[in-house]
């Protein structure tokens, strides 16, 4: 019976999928694909399954799939990015900022390198044989913080959530992302860390990666990547 649930679990979710296309400050929503670069797989809102590949830094063929805008926020105020349709999984929710180097701007360069630092995330409340409680379920929006220490300057904002249903096997979580191109204002002079790269911050094989939420329900769950930067 315990199998069974969560056969119907995983099936029954297998196509809900979904996409980060816009990003929201100041009350604003911007338009779709206006500062966040456009996936080759937006119209089918997939999931990147393998951590070893490059989607896994912005999206499906995206690194490289500049968008034409790039929007001034302020250090210490709150970054959203649109949900299209909303979140249908049960996960985590993540956030990455990555400063964009000497010679490049946000709207030219493609994420390569140890330059990703993690500045929040967001875990479930409650572990069950449902899939657990899980925050994001059901958002339109995720936002986070930009820590008010953050140097000044152009980054890429990375946002991600994975959905958990299918993984208890290996390539089964579900990654949904999106990089945003932002300008950092009245920033600080802190030191982001630790720093990582997309790919090679997380594994196919990290506990927070390939577990099963339904049966036997986990006793604790492990956001992958760094621990968060505050600043």
């Amino acid at each position: 019976m315990q199998l069974l649930t969560v056969l119907l679990a995983s099936a029954s979710v297998a196509h809900a999928h979904y996409n980060f296309n816009a990003l929201i400050y100041g009350g604003t929503t911007q338009p779709t694909w206006q500062q966040v670069r456009e996936r080759s797989d937006m119209n089918s809102h997939g999931p990147v399954t393998d951590t070893s590949l490059l989607d896994i830094r912005c999206g499906k063929d995206a690194s490289t799939a500049f968008a034409p805008g790039i929007l001034s926020v302020a250090a210490g105020e709150t970054l959203g990015f649109a949900v299209d349709p909303e979140i249908q999984h049960p996960g985590p929710a993540l956030a990455y900022l990555a400063k964009i180097p000497a010679g490049k701007t946000a709207a030219n360069w493609d994420g390569s390198g140890a330059v990703w630092f993690k500045v929040w995330e967001q875990g479930p409340t409650a572990l069950n044989t449902n899939g657990g409680v899980w925050p994001s379920s059901g958002l339109k929006t995720l936002s986070f913080s930009i820590p008010k220490a953050t140097p000044s300057g152009d980054y890429l904002a990375r946002i991600e959530h994975i959905g958990l249903h299918a993984a208890g096997q290996k390539n089964g979580a579900q990654f949904y992302l999106s990089c945003g191109q932002i300008t950092v204002t009245g920033g600080g002079s802190g030191t982001p860390s630790p720093l990582v790269s997309f790919p090679g911050a997380y594994s196919a094989t990290d506990p927070g990666i390939l577990i099963q939420i339904y049966y036997p329900v986990p006793t604790s769950y492990t956001i992958p990547g760094p621990k968060v930067w505050t600043g």
